[in-house]
């Protein structure tokens, strides 16, 4: 297991949490009751953590996992799965992007007075329609 959370950077506890929620099934065990895992059980942690890093419910994670041990019958349906999620994290990725550039837009506007404020500390700043009025 320690090999896992280090690399994972996923705490023991969530591993646990994992397999009792069913995310995580039939961790074999060494003869001292140490969960030991396969490259399957490495790869399947790191879809996981994939799926929830990016927003995914562990509960439709569940079902992810649930259908595909139902085997390639479900095929579509877990693409289906995986497309509606993409299109989800994309949705956030360019709201992400807006927000970022308006913070970009910000500090450019901080960089194109920060000579006038220096200089003149009474300078009212301006930004997007606002304006910091020296209060000294």
């Amino acid at each position: 297991m320690k090999h896992v959370v280090e690399n994972f950077n996923i705490t023991a506890k969530t591993l646990r949490f994992y397999e009792e929620k069913g995310v995580l099934e039939n961790i074999t065990r060494d003869e001292i009751g140490r969960r030991v895992y396969s490259e399957q059980d490495i790869d399947w942690i790191s879809f996981i953590r994939c799926l929830r890093e990016t927003g995914m419910s562990l509960a439709k994670i569940k079902e992810y996992k649930d259908l595909f041990g139902l085997g390639n019958s479900t095929f579509s349906q877990r693409q289906e799965m995986l497309v509606k999620h993409k299109l989800e994290v994309q949705k956030k990725v360019e709201e992400e992007l807006r927000y970022l550039e308006e913070i970009n837009y910000k500090i450019a506007m901080y960089d194109l007075q920060k000579d006038q404020v220096k200089n003149n500390p009474k300078h009212i700043f301006k930004c997007h329609g606002l304006e910091n009025k020296d209060v000294n």
